[in-house]
C-alpha cells in the first residue's frame, strides 16, 4: 500500500516589520532611480559650451558682450580671426559650433554630429543676433552633419544603455557559467570585439546612424563593452556579489544618465558632466561621435579613459585571483545551485 504524501507545510505569514521594511526599500529604489535618471534631463542647461566667434576684432567684442548679456555663462567663447580658423576647431572638435561675423551679419556654424542639442541652441541664439537693429536673418550652416538616413541623431542616442547592458550582462554571465580569470578575461575581451563588430553594423549599415570608417567605429564600441564589463568582472572577483551590485551602480545609475551622449556633456547640471566624461559610457558615446564624424578628432581623452578602466579591470580580477589563491579557495568558479537535501 502506498503510503499517504505528506502534507505541504504552511509557511508562517511574515512579520509585519518585514512588510514595512519591504516597502520602504522598494520606495526608496524607485526614488533613486527616478533621481537618477530624471534629474540631469530636468536640470540640464546650456553652461560653459565651447563656441567659437570669428571676425574682427571690434565686432568680435560687441557680439561676445551682447550673448554674455541675453546668455550670462552660457558659452564658453574662443575668439579667432576668420573663418578657416573657426572651422578648423569645430572640425577638432575644440568647440561645438561658432558664430561668424567677418562678413558683417552674424553667420552661424553648427556641427550637429557633436551635439543636435547644442546646435539647435546656437541657431535659437542666431535668431535673436538677426532681431537686432539691422540684423538680418540667414540659415544655419552645417558643418559636420549628421547621416541623412539619421538626421535627430536617434540612433546614436538609443544605443547608449545597450551598451551598458552588454557590459554587465556580460559580466553576470561569466561569472555565472566560466570558471577561471584568465578565461573569464579572454570570453570578455572576444565578446567585446564581436559585440563592437555586431552593433556598429547594426548602427552603420542598417539604421544609418554612423558614418566613418566602419572598423574605427567598431573598435570604438569595443572598447566602450569591455571597458565596462571587465570592471564589473574585477569588482566581482574582489569583492564577490558586492562588487557585482557596485559595477552596476556605477555603470547604469551613474555612468549612464551622466554620459550626455543624447546631449552634450556641458548641458547637465554642475559637475555631472565632467564626472560623466571619466566613465564608461560617457567615454564610450563621445569616443564613437569621433570616429563615426569627425575622422578621429578629440578621440584620445575618451580612449585614455576607457583604457583606464579596462587595464583597471583586469587589475582587479588578478587580485581578486591571488588573494583567492592565498586563501586555498576555487578562483573564478562559477556560482552552483544548491542542492536541497530530500
Amino acid at each position: 500500500m502506498a503510503a499517504p504524501a505528506p502534507r505541504a507545510t504552511r509557511t508562517a505569514p511574515s512579520p509585519w516589520s518585514r512588510v514595512v521594511g519591504a516597502v520602504v526599500l522598494l520606495t526608496v529604489i524607485i526614488s533613486v532611480l527616478l533621481t537618477a535618471f530624471a534629474w540631469p534631463s530636468v536640470r540640464s542647461s546650456v553652461h560653459d559650451v565651447p563656441i567659437a566667434v570669428a571676425g574682427p576684432q571690434a565686432a568680435v567684442q560687441q557680439l561676445r558682450a551682447t550673448i554674455d548679456q541675453r546668455q550670462p555663462g552660457a558659452f564658453d567663447i574662443t575668439e579667432v580671426a576668420d573663418t578657416a580658423a573657426a572651422e578648423q576647431l569645430i572640425r577638432d572638435r575644440e568647440v561645438y559650433g561658432a558664430i561668424d561675423v567677418s562678413s558683417g551679419a552674424p553667420q552661424v556654424i553648427v556641427a550637429s554630429a557633436g551635439s543636435t542639442a547644442v546646435a539647435q541652441t546656437l541657431q535659437s541664439v542666431a535668431a535673436g543676433l538677426h532681431r537686432q537693429p539691422g540684423g538680418s536673418p540667414s540659415a544655419a550652416r552645417d558643418l559636420v552633419p549628421l547621416p541623412a538616413d539619421d538626421p535627430r541623431g536617434a540612433g546614436l542616442a538609443a544605443a547608449a544603455l545597450p551598451l551598458v547592458l552588454a557590459g554587465l550582462l556580460a559580466a553576470l554571465l561569466l561569472t555565472r557559467l566560466v570558471a577561471g580569470t584568465a578565461r573569464r578575461i579572454t570570453a570578455a575581451c572576444a565578446f567585446a570585439l564581436t559585440g563592437g563588430l555586431a552593433v556598429a553594423a547594426i548602427l552603420q549599415f542598417w539604421l544609418g546612424s554612423l558614418d566613418g570608417a566602419y572598423w574605427a567605429n567598431s573598435g570604438a564600441i569595443a572598447l566602450s563593452i569591455a571597458a565596462t564589463s571587465l570592471a564589473v568582472l574585477g569588482l566581482e572577483s574582489l569583492l564577490g556579489y558586492a562588487g557585482l551590485g557596485l559595477g552596476a551602480v556605477t555603470m547604469m545609475l551613474v555612468g549612464n544618465p551622466l554620459s550626455g551622449t543624447s546631449t552634450a556633456p556641458q548641458m547637465l547640471p554642475g559637475w555631472s558632466g565632467a564626472l560623466g566624461q571619466l566613465l564608461p559610457p560617457g567615454a564610450g558615446g563621445q569616443l564613437l561621435r569621433s570616429t563615426a564624424f569627425f575622422d578621429g578628432h578629440g578621440a584620445a581623452g575618451p580612449a585614455v579613459v576607457l583604457a583606464t578602466w579596462l587595464v583597471l579591470g583586469v587589475g582587479l580580477c588578478l587580485a581578486g585571483h591571488l588573494r583567492t589563491r592565498r586563501g586555498g579557495g576555487t578562483e573564478g568558479a562559477p556560482a552552483q545551485p544548491v542542492a536541497v537535501a530530500a
